[in-house]
């Protein structure tokens, strides 16, 4: 027994992974494209183990209106649509085409592609084009930090009671416990797990997953 989350070395990572549902071919070619066209870039891209929890939870949910803003080259949003429940639709935000044309063409490979929307544009706006009533059913949020409170305040009442809302890296790489951290990013994501704590809308908690992932529920 444990009073705190036990810290993952890389074995104990990979073992993490490899006890876990195993990514198919599509997943890992995704994975694999990804790292060698966009070597700079690919650390935005979910890990393994939280794109298998995301479709774990999508489903046990049974989620059919779900949202995501920040798609990337696609793992998170191919998770999520795979929980969908029948007939249900996830529509992405994005603002670049050449990230999300990756992304298109393993949504089409996987069959995947007509429960999917891409919407490219700030998602400041575009989120704006939604139903303003308590529709969701489920929201990841994965996009520029700056941007995470405003992304907050637009989706929560759009989110039915007891519907989910997942924000991936609120722990900055343990960022988070830097006295003066002095980039914008951290200091958003400070000032976002703030407001999320102080939200009598939601219940919430951050798992210590990947690079920390807020699990909120509309109450």
């Amino acid at each position: 027994m444990t009073r705190q989350t036990l810290s993952l070395t890389d074995a104990l990572h990979a073992y993490v992974v490899a006890n876990g549902s195993e990514p198919d071919d599509l997943v890992r070619d995704l994975i694999a494209e990804t790292a060698a066209a966009l070597p700079g870039d690919a650390g935005m891209q979910v890990a393994p183990e939280q794109a298998a929890f995301l479709t774990l939870l999508t489903r046990i949910t049974g989620a059919r209106r779900a949202v995501e803003i920040g798609t990337f080259t696609g793992l998170s949003s191919i998770a999520i649509a795979r929980g969908l429940a029948d007939g249900g639709r996830l529509t992405c935000f994005d603002v670049s085409e050449e990230f999300t044309s990756i992304a298109r063409r393993y949504w089409r490979r996987g069959g995947l592609d007509e429960r999917i929307e891409l919407r490219i544009g700030p998602a400041a706006q575009t989120i704006a084009a939604l139903p303003r009533e308590p529709h969701l059913d489920l929201t990841f949020i994965d996009a520029d930090k700056t941007g995470y409170a405003g992304y907050w305040e637009a989706i929560v009442p759009r989110t039915r009671p007891g519907g989910l809302i997942l924000v991936d890296n609120v722990l900055r790489h343990g960022n988070v416990l830097d006295p003066d951290p002095g980039d914008a990013g951290t200091l958003a994501i400070l000032e976002f797990n703030r407001l999320v704590l102080a939200d009598e809308r939601v219940e919430s908690m951050i798992l210590p997953i990947a690079d920390g992932l807020t699990l909120a529920r509309r109450h």
